[in-house]
């Protein structure tokens, strides 16, 4: 009976098993996963990286170049026992440094727009890293997210929606489908259908890093939040709102400390959206508490002055919204687009098929209709 019993049982698991394993692999090779949400983190930190340089582009030698307290010597010597790199140390000519200036800003607003993604994303993680790297002492958790995303962009398909990549595609289609191609030959194929299932699990994989490292950085944030005294207590962010090198506006800071309540209210809210964060992502419940992480990074940079490490965070947030919540919002805002100039004409009706209108001795509008001769000529629409 209990090697019976057994022999039930085991292939009940091998099944079970079996058809987990067949989920997982069509996961990672049935189709790329989040398209429109790697376009945002690509549009999203592109355009931040590019702010950032063009905010500091009247302090660049102070930071970067030559001119630097952190001279490129002292960087190199720092580079031999990190292992870290930077082509900004490969001379110390000001007109070097001006030259690959202008080439990150020329980097970062090609790779926000999308154009030949797959070599601009790996020209961008250089650039993010270069810079990263020349002024290590400078940076903050702002920088590091972004020199984290830039390297896993590297891996994603980043520029199959809402990019010059995309367009160009859109209208490589349309002129194949107006020619008559080729048949391609079995080996081709075969070669093409390698490479777009290779493409697919280098996505996924990467969307997937992005996931677990965002989760990670929320869950370890609220646990070491939670060993805090202050956190505990409730008064951590009064402390953080009296912090001189974190008031950019002293009244506002003032004020918003004179509550209290709401102030030890948020300390505990914040760190229960940390912890539960990873959590709460395979349900509707992520959506309020993305919300509510939203007005949180909003908080932060208007009140402590961080306006990078805030605008990274959201954009990293965004990858957990699924591709219909992007499709829904792109239709809403082309609907809010034309409203103003185009709703007035789009309900009008065409000339050739509109009834008589007025008088009582006006003909009905079904006999008008049918017989109205443009009416009669007029080619069906397409359903």
């Amino acid at each position: 009976m209990e090697s019976e019993a057994q022999t039930t049982a085991f292939p009940g698991v091998g099944r079970y098993l079996a058809a987990r394993i067949n989920a997982v692999r069509h996961l990672l090779t049935g189709r790329p996963v989040s398209l429109y949400a790697a376009s945002v983190l690509r549009i999203g930190y592109g355009l931040l990286y590019l702010l950032l340089l063009l905010r500091e582009f009247p302090h660049r030698a102070e930071i970067w170049g030559p001119g630097a307290a952190w001279t490129p010597a002292l960087a190199n010597q720092l580079f031999e026992q990190t292992g870290w790199f930077s082509f900004l140390t490969l001379s110390d000519s000001r007109a070097y440094f001006e030259l690959c200036y202008v080439l990150a800003l020329v980097t970062a607003a090609l790779f926000m727009l999308g154009w030949r993604t797959r070599v601009l994303s790996v020209l961008f993680a250089v650039v993010v890293t270069s810079f990263h790297a020349r002024a290590i002492f400078m940076t903050d958790g702002g920088d590091n997210l972004v020199l984290l995303m830039a390297l896993y962009l590297v891996l994603t398909a980043c520029g199959r929606r809402w990019s010059l990549d995309a367009r160009r595609s859109r209208r490589k289609r349309a002129r194949a489908d107006q020619s008559t191609e080729r048949p391609r030959s079995p080996l081709a194929r075969q070669f093409r259908e390698v490479r777009s299932t290779l493409v697919t699990v280098v996505h996924n994989c990467g969307m997937f890093i992005i996931a677990v490292q965002v989760c990670f950085l929320y869950g370890s944030a609220g646990l070491y939040k939670v060993q805090g005294p202050t956190w505990s207590g409730g008064t951590a962010l009064h402390y953080a709102l009296n912090l001189e090198l974190f008031r950019p506006w002293p009244a506002l800071s003032h004020f918003v400390d004179e509550h209290t309540l709401v102030i030890a209210v948020a300390g505990y809210l914040t760190v229960l959206l940390q912890v539960a964060f990873p959590f709460v992502l395979f349900g509707r419940l992520k959506y309020p508490v993305l919300a509510l992480l939203l007005g949180m990074h909003i908080g932060i940079a208007v009140l402590m002055g961080l306006p990078l490490f805030s605008g990274a965070m959201i954009v990293a947030d965004a990858a957990f919204l699924p591709d219909r919540f992007y499709t829904f919002s792109a239709r809403l805002c082309r609907r809010v687009v034309r409203r103003p100039g185009g709703g007035s004409q789009d309900r009008a009706p065409k000339s050739g098929t509109v009834p008589a209108q007025g008088g009582p001795g006006a003909a009905a509008p079904e006999a008008t209709l049918v017989s109205s001769p443009l009416a009669a000529q007029a080619p069906p629409k397409d359903g």
